[in-house]
């Protein structure tokens, strides 16, 4: 079809409906119906505008004052509050002259609140785990508070529980003893870079690993120049090899059903967000960090077919 129209990074517009239809040479065919036209969905994020009434209070739990928080609108521009920037990606950002944002369902920890002189509420975003040591404030309206509930355990009884990630078909299912309880599309390690060159080391391991250490948010960093990323505020981070390799919230891509990451498994921020709530190592609002020792926890079987 003619190209009707073009959209750049960013760029807000209405989701419609998401249909099938044809684009050769690839497995998605998904497509999303805009008011403009039909964009491929891998190229569109689905997110909602959700503000939030700010909290006058951060709350204190196990003698910390400090909170989980998700990014409920399309995307929040943040402030650096202890300049130089560190981190590569906020560092990349303003010698491009772009802002810093944060984008829907990412997750970070607040520990602060101030109000400005023009009655504007921001929380303060101090990253737990990973963090290059920026400090960052965000627009309050922009964060959705988390509570425990939103954390508790699924199921926390049952204890014969497995997760199967499927590299042919790219899935995930998640087991109770035979039963299937839980199913989503995923993307797990490609093996070719954007020039077409194999890349064997983003394959993710194939084989039974037992979940380690779960955050609830973790900044991810990695790669060389000119081909690495950094990417803060990485939710329901699930690790079940020891190099790193996790079942994560994924904000950046919609391309599920296709290999993507660097060998971990991308998931949608509420799919990542049901694993890590259902397997184990059940995991404390404060810290939101748990690792535990062989023979570890859930299981976690990645296989070829």
């Amino acid at each position: 079809s003619n190209t009707v129209g073009v959209l750049y990074e960013d760029a807000v517009v209405p989701w419609l409906r998401e249909m099938v239809g044809p684009n050769p040479y690839r497995t998605n065919q998904r497509w999303v119906e805009t008011p403009g036209g039909y964009i491929w969905s891998p190229y569109l994020q689905p997110v909602k505008n959700l503000p939030n009434q700010p909290l006058t209070n951060i709350p204190e739990r196990n003698g910390e004052t400090g909170m989980w928080a998700e990014v409920s609108q399309p995307y929040v521009d943040i402030v650096i509050d202890n300049p130089p920037a560190r981190s590569p990606g906020l560092i990349d950002r303003q010698k491009m002259g772009l802002p810093y944002r944060l984008y829907y369902s990412q997750v970070v920890w607040v520990d602060q609140i101030k109000t400005d002189s023009q009655g504007q509420t921001w929380y303060r975003i101090n990253e737990r785990y990973g963090s290059y040591r920026d400090i960052l404030w965000g627009a309050a309206e922009a964060f959705r508070p988390l509570t425990p509930d939103d954390i508790a355990p699924i199921s926390p009884e049952i204890e014969e529980k497995r997760v199967v990630v499927n590299i042919a078909y790219q899935t995930l299912s998640c087991f109770e003893g035979n039963r299937e309880v839980y199913y989503a599309r995923i993307s797990t390690g490609a093996l070719f870079n954007a020039s077409g060159q194999r890349v064997d080391v983003w394959a993710t391991p194939i084989g039974g690993f037992p979940i380690w250490r779960k955050l609830v948010s973790l900044h991810m960093s990695g790669g060389t120049t000119g081909g690495g990323w950094d990417l803060p505020g990485i939710g329901w981070t699930s690790l079940f090899v020891g190099s790193g390799v996790a079942i994560h919230s994924t904000f950046w891509h919609n391309n599920f059903g296709e290999p993507m990451s660097r060998g971990c498994v991308n998931a949608r921020p509420e799919d990542a967000m049901w694993v890590f709530r259902w397997t184990q190592p059940g995991v404390d609002y404060n810290p939101g960090d748990r690792s535990v020792t062989w023979p570890g926890g859930t299981k976690v079987e990645v296989i070829e077919s």
